[in-house]
């Protein structure tokens, strides 16, 4: 999962992004649907900050559409190393520098100077300041929100939770090799997206059984300009009634002396003093599930993709299952992963960024992916090397808003990647690459299908 990246599972990001054109009107839209699953972006939010007028027509459009591959473009990956500051276009007319140097990057990520707040204006997220999410706020309202759930997402806790986690790859996989293996499967539909799911419904307590009725919404919300904007806000309203709906049935729960072992039941018996809003649960609680469930889904993918596109990797990997961490962590450098880039800031000041005075009111984007293929910073940066140490990406963000559930995220990736590996012997492509069909106008890059096959170990179906 994650300055808290594109790629962060537990940030509470709404998805939408906030490089789209903002309706005056939530039914006004936002752009047609484009062919492709059903999903869910979410509703416009709040107008804020004076932004520099739109003066970005003559500039390439940003995000740059149609582009595939498991790792970042090389033609953008050349530019961006002859631009620390490139200037684009975005969709709703206004212009943005993108930061790809990794030192500029983390700069943006950390310093109080670079806003996200202040770009409420160009997000689908929020409606309004009280709904913004861990993602897009700022102190003093981030770090008041963050601390009151991060106890919940410590290393320690995600070591704790690793046997359940284990347990719920063991659980999907064992009922997929169960399945006809004589044709190809999506390994997305039945496992990478299902996997993740799991993990938070039991940690929110919610029915995975509702997760039919929820995954269209979350997929919209995830959108970046697939949806239209009537989409987009009933998907919202979609999440935001079943979650007040949740927070509902846990407090007569509560009061009958039957409070459950849930998340949303801790926070909701939080002391009043530090307990959040009704409204800051709901949000924090589909924002888990949202980021948390779809950026693992693709990422775990991904992952897959590559490990069966590096010669000798995945029989390595299931010789040696200790060094999977490793590869896990080159692969969150690896994977170009943000459909979106990263989170707008807008520069609340003039402010110096990679030899440039910035004026107050530019808006930023920092680019993750780019900075974790800095050769400066990275020996054999345009190398896949799955035993890389040390390895400081930034695939999680950095600085206060770091991914809240990175620790949880990579005990996913590892525990799901070595799952697939020594349950899926043989396992192998069932198209040619040219053939998969690559995620576009999504907040996170990826494939839509994984179609895979493989051998059992037990009677040879292949």
């Amino acid at each position: 999962m994650s300055g808290t990246s594109a790629r962060c599972p537990f940030s509470g990001a709404g998805g939408g992004t906030d490089v789209l054109p903002l309706p005056a009107d939530p039914g006004t839209a936002a752009g047609a649907p484009a062919p492709g699953p059903p999903g869910t972006p979410a509703a416009p939010a709040p107008q804020t900050a004076d932004l520099p007028a739109p003066h970005a027509a003559d500039l390439p459009r940003f995000p740059f559409p149609g582009l595939s591959g498991i790792s970042l473009d090389p033609g953008l990956l050349d530019r961006y190393r002859d631009e620390p500051l490139v200037p684009v276009g975005l969709a709703n007319g206004r212009e943005a520098l993108l930061v790809t140097r990794y030192a500029d990057v983390r700069t943006v990520l950390s310093d109080d100077r670079f806003s996200r707040e202040a770009w409420a204006n160009g997000t689908l997220f929020a409606r309004r300041s009280g709904a913004l999410a861990l993602v897009t706020s700022d102190a003093p309202t981030h770090t008041r929100r963050r601390s009151r759930v991060q106890s919940r997402f410590t290393h320690r806790r995600a070591e704790e939770d690793r046997p359940r986690i284990a347990r719920i790859a063991a659980e999907l996989l064992d009922s997929l090799q169960d399945a006809d293996t004589g044709r190809p499967v999506d390994l997305i539909a039945e496992f990478t997206t299902p996997f993740p799911y799991r993990v938070i419904c039991e940690m929110l307590g919610v029915p995975v059984a509702d997760l039919d009725r929820l995954l269209p919404s979350v997929t919209v919300m995830m959108s970046a300009g697939r949806f239209s904007a009537d989409e987009a806000a009933r998907a919202h309203e979609v999440m935001y009634d079943y979650f007040f709906g949740q927070l509902a049935a846990r407090r007569q729960a509560i009061a009958a002396g039957r409070p459950g072992d849930d998340l949303l039941t801790s926070l909701l018996s939080a002391p009043r003093e530090s307990r959040l809003s009704d409204e800051e649960i709901v949000v924090f609680g589909f924002g888990l599930m949202m980021a948390g469930g779809e950026t693992t889904a693709s990422h775990l993918a991904m992952c897959v993709l590559q490990v069966l596109s590096t010669p000798g990797l995945a029989d390595r990997l299931r010789r040696d299952a200790s060094a999977v961490p490793a590869v896990v962590e080159e692969l969150l450098r690896w994977v170009w992963f943000a459909g979106t880039g990263g989170q707008p800031h807008v520069a609340l000041e003039d402010v110096e960024l990679a030899g440039r005075v910035l004026p107050a009111g530019q808006v930023v984007i920092p680019l993750t992916d780019a900075a974790n293929r800095d050769p400066g910073v990275f020996p054999d940066a345009d190398e896949f090397r799955p035993d890389r140490a040390p390895n400081p990406h930034i695939g999680f963000g950095h600085g206060r808003h770091m991914c809240l559930g990175a620790a949880h995220a990579r005990v996913e990736l590892q525990e799901g990647l070595t799952a697939v590996l020594e349950r899926l012997d043989h396992l192998e492509l069932a198209v040619e690459p040219a053939e998969l069909r690559w995620r576009d106008q999504m907040f996170m890059r990826g494939v839509w299908e994984l179609p895979v096959r493989w051998r059992t170990k037990e009677d040879g179906r292949c």
